[in-house]
């Protein structure tokens, strides 16, 4: 199903609530917190993107850069301790995490892992 949003977006502290937690309610939203100065961040953020792309729609990518503006207020918000930092959020909630950079498997298993448990948890409601 093609919404003609894009599935990989860059978010700011004043569009969040809406591109984020209120888009997980309809789309599972995978956040990455990262830094250009983190090489590791530049590591992991074509890794993402392919994945999210596999995922074909099932999941988006929303790219936070820390230094930029007020996100770092986010940061704190949300207990990011390190970046790369990676949060799934569904349903307007944090439903997983990882930190540093991962390989293409460990994302997929990471997002399949969370979507089966998200559509099993909605199957029993």
């Amino acid at each position: 199903m093609d919404t003609g949003r894009p599935l990989i977006r860059e978010v700011h502290l004043e569009d969040f609530e809406r591109e984020v937690l209120e888009r997980s309610r309809e789309v599972p939203v995978l956040v990455d917190f990262w830094a250009e100065w983190c090489t590791p961040c530049l590591v992991i953020a074509p890794v993402l993107e392919g994945v999210v792309r596999e995922f074909g729609g099932q999941v988006e990518l929303a790219k936070l850069e820390v230094d930029e503006g007020e996100n770092m207020k986010l940061a704190g918000r949300h207990a990011v301790r390190g970046f790369p930092t990676v949060i799934l959020f569904i349903d307007g909630r944090e439903a997983g995490r990882f930190s540093s950079a991962r390989p293409a498997a460990f994302i997929r298993d990471f997002i399949r892992r969370h979507l089966e448990g998200a559509a099993s948890a909605a199957g029993s409601r």
